[in-house]
């Protein structure tokens, strides 16, 4: 299946019990809203494919991850309504990873922005490269990490998270993101992240669905309020996108 999203894509391929969503946007892989709502409706179908027993989630492309909210969506909010259902897209995108019954497995080959660093986050397992440096960038542009908020911080713990989301400037390398608990692996070459994602689909497309799917209820045990409070963090970020300083901040970073 492939979905053309001007100019950006959202694909799923299956093979051999192993569903890989792929999601693409030529400014450095970032999410309108038509690829937040297509890339959440694609895990969900996965997740509910009796065939499906694991979820890569990748993006296309060598030095980008992921580089979150679209600038130009962004500027173009012009009221709290639409704030909140364009940054509940990614409140969709993270509760269709989390209510999945399958493994989410993430290849994160380049650097992580704001909603990537969420994406990554959510995933059960990522795995990624040298080159795959974070930063929650929200701050600096007068938001904050409110929707992916919950998911950094329970992957990383909540000392991690404040000091991504207070200096909002600062990247942190792989090697941080690993030792934080971000990433499962880090590779020094896409390859070999690429032979340690081949192996671990090997290992777990021969696993037992049912016991997976009993996992994950377990790693996820806590979250079951996560529809409801990420879209009232959604709410706090679509209102503050409205303001003056956040408007002049998104204008000045759109002409870089």
């Amino acid at each position: 299946m492939l979905t053309e999203i001007k100019q950006g894509y959202v694909k799923s391929e299956f093979h051999n019990g192993v569903t890989t969503v792929e999601f693409f946007h030529p400014q450095s892989n970032s999410l309108p809203a038509m690829i937040l709502d297509e890339l959440a409706q694609t895990i969900h179908r996965a997740g509910n494919d009796p065939d499906s027993r694991l979820i890569i989630l990748r993006s296309a492309g060598e030095k980008v991850f992921c580089s979150g909210a679209s600038f130009d969506e962004l500027a173009a909010i012009r009221n709290a309504d639409e704030g909140l259902q364009f940054f509940s897209g990614f409140a969709h995108v993270i509760n269709a990873i989390r209510l999945a019954p399958k493994f989410v497995i993430a290849r994160i080959q380049g650097k992580c922005v704001g909603g990537g660093v969420g994406i990554a986050a959510a995933a059960d397992y990522a795995i990624a490269t040298e080159a795959a440096e974070i930063k929650l960038s929200e701050l600096a542009v007068g938001i904050g990490p409110f929707v992916v908020g919950p998911a950094v911080e329970r992957k990383i713990g909540l000392s991690a998270f404040s000091q991504l989301a207070i200096d909002a400037t600062m990247w942190r390398n792989a090697d941080w993101a690993r030792r934080k608990g971000l990433f499962a692996e880090v590779h020094s070459h896409v390859d070999g992240m690429d032979e340690s994602i081949a192996r671990l689909c090997e290992l777990l497309s021969h696993s037992s669905p049912e016991a997976m799917t009993e996992m994950k209820k377990i790693f996820w045990k806590g979250t079951e309020n996560w529809d409801r409070l990420l879209i009232e963090r959604a709410a706090i970020s679509g209102r503050l996108v409205l303001s003056d300083f956040t408007k002049k901040a998104i204008e000045k970073f759109k002409k870089k």
